[in-house]
């Protein structure tokens, strides 16, 4: 993503990039602690429209606020089994996620 968004014209100045994180989980946590050490009053997200949403509640409920970035909605040239299966991971993984975060006391004060 972050190639695909340097090639469409954002400055390299304006995007994060995270290797470090291997899970999605990961990359909320370590976005929001970037957040809060610089201030930054949003943060865009650019990822898949199925993930969307958890990444806009992982923040959201890290204190973070966020807003979609621009990314094409709908399937993005995705088969509709490809399609599918996405959303249904997601359906799971959304209560999951929001269980570890309450379980595990992340919150980080804006």
């Amino acid at each position: 993503m972050y190639d695909h968004l340097l090639a469409a014209g954002v400055a390299r100045d304006r995007l994060l990039r995270d290797d470090a994180s291997l899970t999605t989980l990961q990359n909320i946590t370590a976005a929001a602690q970037q957040v809060r050490r610089v201030g930054y009053p949003v943060v865009v997200i650019c990822s898949d429209t199925y993930h969307m949403p958890r990444i806009h509640l992982g923040l959201a409920f890290l204190g973070v606020r966020s807003a979609r970035g621009p990314v094409p909605r709908g399937r993005g040239g995705a088969s509709w089994s490809h399609w599918i299966a996405m959303w249904l991971r997601e359906s799971v993984a959304i209560p999951f996620y929001l269980f570890i975060l309450i379980g595990s006391q992340l919150r980080i004060r804006p």
